[in-house]
């Protein structure tokens, strides 16, 4: 079986854990791995502060908390995406407004943004599917016409670019997740970065229950959202080879490029000119060309032992959300249409060309 992704860790990552544990960085309130750990990655990301959480999920529910978002306010989100983004918005009593995908990125159609907004419109979380990134540069510009916060779901899109500007270091506050299959991961574990200092503080103070002084007395609600100390050493250790793994990640999808290329019925990421797409997974459409249907694709390739996934099911079509108290329903047709024909192939890093070129056969064969 070649799976759809296996996660590469190494002595490094071994003998940082074993450290931490062996000073006593079992929790997530002490110990110099978690700070360490959060300013490493704000320096690579560009942002001036970073704050570790115990998952990107709960790196998102934080981030809408942290905004004093008022229930029944209205949150645009891309529609197709992990439904975590959505779940953030819905926990925080807030209305998740689904935004429909462009044709080529996959990401959603800014061109959409403007006619969406209504008064009760407080923030927009734009998610940069698959890797690669969304046109921040214009959307900050809609964003600042209209008072939007814009929260970024960085979660698949570690270390991609904007015109050479990281994602993670437009929004007002930025999710990124460490799960077992993201760009580098802590098994699970999250970030959310900023660079404004209240918000940070603001942010620090919630994921950790809100302790204040006395430490028993809670002014504010907040959460236990904190990373563990030895979940830090491990993406401490990965964050030092991020570059090389994101070379290893365009490397695969090159070579998908390369044995893809001109087969008709396979529409291929695409990478726009001012971008860096990071390919945290190499998706792919089917068209009628191909002659056969996504589904049935998928089977032939288990058949053969190669691992996929489908795309997400857009939030347009989710019973959670549909059930919101508020929720607009909007017609989202280039999100539908790549969840019923898209899927994603086997994306590791230690893909050999052999392997890769072995997937594409059973494809287009």
């Amino acid at each position: 079986m070649i799976p759809v992704f296996e996660p590469i860790i190494g002595k490094e990552e071994m003998d940082a854990v074993m450290d931490a544990l062996q000073k006593g960085e079992i929790s997530g309130s002490f110990g110099s791995y978690i700070p360490n750990f959060e300013n490493e990655f704000a320096k690579y990301i560009g942002c001036k502060y970073a704050v570790a959480v115990s998952n990107g999920t709960t790196a998102l529910h934080l981030a809408v908390a942290a905004c004093d978002i008022k229930q029944g306010e209205e949150i645009l989100v891309s529609a197709s995406t992990n439904i975590a983004s959505a779940l953030a918005i819905i926990h925080n009593n807030a209305v998740p407004i689904p935004v429909d995908s462009e044709p080529e990125t996959w990401n959603l159609n800014l061109d959409l943004i403007e006619s969406l907004i209504t008064s009760k419109t407080r923030a927009i979380i734009p998610v940069h599917l698959f890797g690669h990134p969304v046109q921040m540069e214009k959307l900050m510009v809609i964003a600042e016409k209209y008072k939007l916060i814009v929260i970024e779901d960085c979660a698949e899109s570690h270390g991609a670019s904007v015109n050479g500007k990281m994602t993670g270091n437009f929004g007002h506050l930025n999710c990124f997740s460490f799960y077992a299959n993201k760009i580098i991961t802590t098994g699970e574990g999250g970030m959310v970065t900023t660079n404004d200092e209240l918000t940070a503080d603001k942010l620090r103070l919630l994921r950790n229950l809100a302790f204040t002084k006395p430490r028993f007395f809670h002014e504010e609600a907040g959460f236990n959202f904190r990373m563990t100390g030895y979940q830090a050493a491990m993406g401490l250790a990965q964050v030092r080879k991020i570059e090389n793994i994101i070379s290893d990640k365009r490397r695969v999808a090159h070579l998908y490029n390369k044995y893809l290329a001109n087969k008709p019925g396979i529409k291929t990421p695409f990478e726009a000119v001012w971008a860096r797409n990071v390919y945290w997974m190499y998706g792919i459409v089917v068209d009628p060309e191909l002659g056969i249907t996504r589904n049935e694709l998928v089977r032939k390739l288990s058949d053969q032992g190669i691992e996929t996934r489908t795309f997400f099911c857009p939030m347009n079509l989710q019973p959670c959300v549909q059930r919101v108290k508020g929720f607009r329903q909007i017609d989202c047709p280039i999100a539908e249409n790549i969840w019923e024909n898209g899927l994603y192939l086997p994306s590791s890093t230690n893909l050999t060309e052999d392997q890769i070129a072995f997937v594409c056969d059973a494809i287009t064969y």
